[in-house]
């Protein structure tokens, strides 16, 4: 269990001229939760999307499970067990649920594997199983997020990506869906990297966690940690304390700076 899995070392991606990572740094080791948090704009969808061979790297390399996979095709890193749910769910709106879980199978050659795990997915997401022959278009904003989390999971992966799982959802739904990322880690062992504006939802389902601010890595430490530190208190929790006349310290600086 603590072993990396996947490490990222000096990693920088633009686009075009704009610099959307700087020198990025992070490990993620076996069976764990790991997430990035960070403002709008900071660079998070863009660590998942150069993990995932979307967008090559400037610079830097990417090992997945003993593999360099630094701008290696997308195609040869889901085969490696590597899956990416993407901000905005991006199911396939005009098939079937059926169809799209069976989408997520395709490379797939154990049939019976296929089987158990479409199996466990129905039990993760019953809804789903309800709707199997429904287009996913139809289906509600959660009810989404729960198929494109599903689709991953029926490529068997070793490695989740979840880009922003919470994006759209009212609180009790985005309860669900981390319970239900929580419960598949615990139950299949397997590893997430989640980036999150939910700071709060994402701190209490990782185990490791990242801050990153302008396309760097300003701190990184246990979640349990970070949830204790002033600044991740002020900044992404939105506990604020009140100074010596009840106002709120708007004028702090964060001490990474």
């Amino acid at each position: 269990m603590n072993d990396a899995i996947l490490t990222l070392s000096n990693v920088e991606s633009a686009y075009g001229p704009v610099k959307a990572l700087r020198g990025v740094s992070l490990r993620v080791r076996e069976g764990e939760v790991v997430t990035v948090l960070g403002a709008n704009g900071a660079g998070k969808s863009t660590i998942l999307k150069t993990i995932s061979g979307i967008i090559d790297p400037r610079k830097g390399t990417i090992e997945f499970a003993g593999n360099d996979i630094t701008a290696r095709d997308p195609a040869h890193i889901v085969g490696l067990g590597l899956s990416h749910v993407p901000e905005g769910r991006e199911v396939f709106p005009l098939l079937s649920v059926g169809d799209n879980l069976a989408m997520g199978a395709f490379t797939r050659k154990d049939r019976d594997g296929a089987a158990r795990d479409l199996e466990a997915v129905y039990r993760y997401f019953p809804i789903l199983k309800d709707r199997a022959s429904q287009p996913a278009g139809l289906l509600s904003g959660g009810q989404q997020q729960m198929l494109a989390i599903s689709r991953a999971l029926m490529a068997d992966p070793r490695l989740i990506l979840l880009d922003e799982p919470s994006l759209g959802l009212s609180p009790k739904l985005t309860k669900d869906i981390f319970e239900i990322v929580v419960r598949i880690n615990r139950e299949r062992g397997t590893t997430m990297l989640l980036v999150e504006q939910n700071a709060q939802m994402a701190l209490n389902a990782a185990d490791h966690g990242y801050v990153l601010e302008n396309g760097r890595i300003v701190m990184e430490d246990r979640c349990e940690v970070l949830r204790e530190k002033d600044d991740i208190k002020e900044f992404y929790l939105g506990m604020k304390e009140a100074g010596a006349r009840g106002e709120r310290r708007w004028k702090m600086k964060k001490n990474w700076r």
